[in-house]
């Protein structure tokens, strides 16, 4: 599944009203036995030019900080959730500027291909604003605390090839192949088994959070599950048969 955000006249600035649709998409997607990735792009030469702030200075009011507060936590907060509870492979296909909200929001997936035109920038500061997108927790998890600090608290640009050096992009594509080789590889993933795709997800980003012992004890709970799928005894046979594995879900 492809989802774009669409408003190349605004550089697929972020309003309310496309956070609410994204989140909505990914827990479509996350029902659907159908989907297996899901991938997100920018329309036009921007992935996304972070938030709309040409539309909240346009809106003329001045909220009180709970206003401010309330409003972060339930429009665009529910979409860093909605990522983290998506069990699926998540790819960002960044075909230009990511800046601010928009480098956050790459940063959100679990893999991003760049066009080689593509930039990034945690460019809050530049705007008076600290990262209110997550990106104070996934940077770091990508680049070490020393280099986010130095992206966070300068605002500065990095290209595609300086992003796939310090391990914030996993490809760099040529411009005009981006969308064919992200779609390839997302193809290819959602190809495979996909109890055992979404389990190995799973117990990576919980072994982040956990000690060897927990991760061990988990990995034996799902290699227990996954050992009694028809889908490990179509993937020993294909194996055998040097086939490719026609897998269903279960």
């Amino acid at each position: 599944m492809v989802a774009t955000l669409n408003r190349p006249e605004k550089k697929n600035a972020l309003s309310e009203d496309m956070l609410d649709l994204l989140r909505n998409e990914l827990k479509r997607a996350n029902d659907d036995d159908d989907v297996g990735c899901f991938v997100l792009t920018g329309a036009g030469d921007a992935f996304c030019s972070g938030g709309d702030l040409g539309r909240r200075a346009a809106e003329g009011s001045d909220p009180t900080p709970l206003e401010r507060k309330h409003r972060l936590q339930r429009v665009t907060h529910k979409v860093a959730l909605a990522v983290e509870e998506f069990e699926k492979p998540l790819i960002a296909a960044v075909n230009g500027a990511a800046v601010g909200a928009g480098m956050d929001l790459s940063l959100m997936c679990d893999i991003r291909f760049a066009a080689r035109s593509a930039r990034f920038a945690e460019a809050y500061i530049r705007v008076g604003l600290i990262p209110g997108n997550g990106g104070c927790y996934f940077l770091p998890r990508l680049v070490g605390p020393a280099k986010a600090l130095e992206l966070l608290w300068t605002g500065d640009f990095i290209d595609a090839d300086e992003a796939h050096r310090l391990g914030i992009v996993n490809r760099v594509t040529p411009d005009e192949s981006l969308h064919d080789e992200t779609l390839a590889f997302a193809t290819r993933l959602a190809d495979g088994p996909p109890v055992q795709t979404r389990d190995i997800k799973r117990l990576m980003y919980q072994s982040m959070r956990t000690d060897l012992r927990t991760s061990l004890e988990t990995t034996s709970a799902l290699m227990a599950v996954v050992q009694s799928t028809t889908d490990y005894r179509e993937a020993i046979t294909a194996y055998k048969e040097k086939r490719k594995g026609t897998f269903k879900g279960r």
